[in-house]
């Protein structure tokens, strides 16, 4: 089931909203991606002497074929009146795809918020990193997993010092979402880690109680990140990422480049430090700066932010916390820091056919917009794609002492979440698209149903032409000859939207 693109608006008359089919092919974005996907690979391949990495070009295939009715639907019929309503199957996809990305991260903040983070209250820890260990960690995120292990080991231990605790006597807990963008659609790898604001201790009996911890001072904040730091050299350097030598008597540290002649990093790589570094990697303005549009006054009376440390690039951020009770805010920033690349509504062609990326803030010096052109822009996505190792697979929630998976206080701080219920028999819309594309189900899995119900009050099951039947699924339709049969019978474009060919580069 295709999720919907932005949240609805309730009707005047206060009577319940249905669901409306997102219609990708009518956006900016898909049609960018339409007319430009063949132009861009072919000039970036011709550019560098090498191919494209097969999982980019995937990328785009799935995001044009997501929410397309003519590459399958699921049928459903009224019981009361008979109307019908189709709903095109999703791709499932982390990449580009704002639908998808919105039901992920719908999905993923109930699941933590249901699930996984105890009624005890959360501090957020935000590291970012200076621009070459994004570029780094962007052409090796496999080095995220020792990142994140120093990184979460500083934060215990002064969560333990706190309580006064040696490391056997207290646990502590955490989920990491690795963020993988900005707010400029910019390649920026940091963490965001949900840290539990404490830490359990086992009475006698073994039962965990916990011991809540006081907030950092702006100076415990700077040690904490000056640790992190020494630490994080230290295990680049075993790793062979980082090299040191003496020259002129004075250590000079620079980061070693592997397989600097393989296709990737002829292709790959430089869309990413591209990206990060706000510049053009290929074309007639390769190495120049992203044009920008100041649509907004400057502001000049920056003032320093309450527990933020800055250092040599590094940004620690631990001002955000959420009380025990507050669930409701928890759920709020856990979609906030698994939100999708894109929207939508960003994305906007001007009169000369140059994209305009909106910015979500104006930036400090007024910048509200940036401008590229249709391939520079298309060089943009590509690096959003999830650069993963081994492909095409990389976990980007990460949990933590007692939330790890096989904690043995685990099922002990967790909370239980609602009583299973079955689900109707219209609301099994989501099931029946796994059953299609043979995913198993997992557990506490919610239903996109659900889902929009929770986020939107939306209510899946009722039919929006009488507004008292149930909708009920007829068939799960993938096989071509049939997509074509039932879409020409109800008037509807029963071939998927034509792609671009590619073409000069002067001529995007």
């Amino acid at each position: 089931m295709q999720a919907i693109g932005r949240q609805p608006q309730r009707a005047p008359d206060g009577a319940p909203l249905h669901y409306e089919r997102h219609r990708p092919e009518q956006t900016t974005l898909y049609r960018l991606v339409q007319q430009h996907a063949a132009s861009f690979i072919a000039h970036t391949e011709a550019s560098t002497a090498a191919e494209l990495p097969r999982f980019i070009k995937d990328e785009f295939d799935a995001f044009l074929e997501c929410g397309i009715l003519a590459h399958g639907f699921l049928w459903l019929r009224c019981g009361e009146c008979g109307h019908d309503k189709l709903l095109a199957n999703s791709r499932k996809r982390r990449g580009l795809c704002p639908s998808c990305g919105a039901r992920r991260m719908s999905q993923t903040a109930a699941r933590l918020v249901g699930h996984v983070i105890p009624h005890v209250p959360v501090r957020q820890w935000v590291l970012s990193l200076p621009i070459p260990l994004r570029v780094l960690l962007a052409a090796q995120p496999e080095l995220v997993t020792p990142v994140l292990q120093v990184v979460q080991r500083v934060i215990t231990r002064h969560l333990l010092d706190d309580a006064e605790l040696r490391a056997e006597e207290g646990h502590s807990g955490a989920v990491t979402l690795i963020q993988r963008l900005g707010s400029a659609a910019n390649l920026n790898i940091h963490l965001h880690c949900l840290v539990l604001d404490g830490v359990y201790r086992c009475d006698a009996d073994g039962a965990p109680s916990f011991i809540e911890a006081g907030a950092p001072t702006d100076e415990e904040l700077h040690a904490l990140l000056q640790t992190a730091i020494t630490r994080l050299m230290k295990m680049l350097t075993r790793q062979g990422v980082l090299v040191e030598e003496l020259v002129e008597d004075m250590d000079q540290t620079y980061l070693a480049e592997p397989d600097a002649d393989s296709e990737e990093a002829r292709t790959l790589r430089p869309l990413q430090a591209a990206a990060i570094t706000y510049r053009i990697a290929f074309g007639p303005r390769a190495g120049q700066k992203v044009l920008s549009l100041r649509g907004a006054m400057p502001r000049e009376d920056w003032v320093r932010q309450a527990l933020c440390a800055d250092t040599d690039g590094f940004s620690l951020h631990a001002a955000v916390r959420v009380q025990a009770h507050d669930r409701k805010r928890l759920e709020q920033l856990c979609r906030y820091i698994t939100r999708p690349a894109l929207s939508d509504e960003r994305v906007q062609l001007n009169a000369a056919g140059q994209v305009e990326l909106k910015l979500k803030t104006p930036w400090r010096d007024g910048t509200t917009h940036l401008v590229m052109s249709p391939l520079e822009f298309m060089q943009r996505l590509a690096a959003l794609v999830p650069a993963l190792v081994p492909r095409p697979r990389l976990h980007l929630i990460r949990f933590h002492g007692v939330l790890a998976p096989n904690a043995k206080l685990r099922s002990l701080v967790v909370p239980k979440g609602p009583p299973v219920q079955e689900e109707p028999a219209a609301e099994a819309a989501s099931a029946a698209e796994c059953e299609v594309q043979n995913v198993q189900a997992r557990p506490h899995h919610i239903s996109w149903a659900r889902l929009l119900k929770r986020v939107f009050d939306i209510d899946m099951q009722r039919c929006p032409n009488c507004g008292g039947g149930e909708l009920k699924i007829i068939a799960a339709i993938v096989e071509r000859p049939v997509i074509e049969k039932i879409l020409t019978h109800l008037g509807l474009d029963p071939q998927p939207p034509p792609r671009g060919r590619a073409r000069e580069v002067g001529q995007d």
